[in-house]
């Protein structure tokens, strides 16, 4: 049963990606996130990138940006993060949507729970989890991915497995 389910989503990523391929020349053209004298940024990092700055300037705290290409057929990465308040997480999460929008991408689905204290914003590359802080320690997607290297949103460069054990997790 589940198979069936990633294939399809697969598919839709593949349809997705196709479309977006001219979209693609914009963020190149804006220099959001690529010039002539660096390397380009894949656009699913670029996207992750944005979406976690977005969360932190919406003041979610411990924002960590799982790098789990080759890992999951889901998605490329994946961006978790916590909110305060359902209001906090329900702005934050528009905040990823402008982000997104502003790189020519858009939230394929999104969700939150009854109580808000998860939303999840599904981007094809990327998934952004917005937790409240004890449901994002009883879901614990961090250890989950524990294999997987985070990126350092500090300076732009993937942080080192064994760092990414020693601190990326949450507190």
């Amino acid at each position: 049963m589940a198979q069936p389910t990633k294939k399809t989503r697969t598919s839709t990523a593949r349809k997705s990606a196709g479309a977006r391929s001219a979209k693609g020349s914009r963020i190149a053209k804006s220099g959001a996130q690529a010039s002539a004298t660096t390397p380009a940024v894949n656009r699913g990092e670029a996207l992750a990138r944005a979406a976690a700055r977005a969360l932190l300037e919406d003041k979610c705290t411990d924002v960590v940006v799982i790098d789990v290409r080759g890992s999951s057929q889901v998605a490329d990465y994946i961006v978790v993060a916590s909110g305060t308040s359902d209001r906090q997480m329900r702005t934050a999460a528009e905040g990823v949507k402008k982000a997104a929008s502003a790189l020519g991408d858009q939230v394929v689905r999104s969700n939150l729970d009854e109580r808000t204290t998860w939303v999840v914003l599904d981007l094809v590359d990327v998934m952004v989890h917005i937790f409240e802080p004890n449901t994002r320690a009883f879901y614990d997607l961090e250890m989950l991915w524990g294999d997987a290297p985070r990126l350092d949103l500090s300076g732009g460069e993937p942080a080192g497995r064994a760092r990414a054990r020693a601190g990326g997790g949450a507190a």
